[in-house]
């Protein structure tokens, strides 16, 4: 399964998640999707956006675990 890191990248930053919406153009409510693990999938150019305003790499907000390992 995919986990999405997305609050603690945010953390590291220090940075809202109402920043970032603001500075990527996404709306709150599908960050708050992501970043709950709830999104069925993620376009790349928002994960783009993403990565350049937080300056991060993909694998710092995915990261992949076999079931059963949390």
């Amino acid at each position: 399964m995919i986990r999405v890191n997305l609050d603690l990248v945010l953390e590291k930053r220090g940075m809202s998640l109402t920043e970032l919406s603001q500075k990527v153009g996404i709306t709150m409510a599908n960050l708050s999707i992501l970043k709950t693990g709830k999104a069925k999938a993620v376009r790349f150019s928002t994960l783009d956006k993403i990565c350049q305003v937080l300056h991060c790499q993909p694998g710092e907000i995915l990261v992949y675990e076999e079931e059963g390992h949390e």
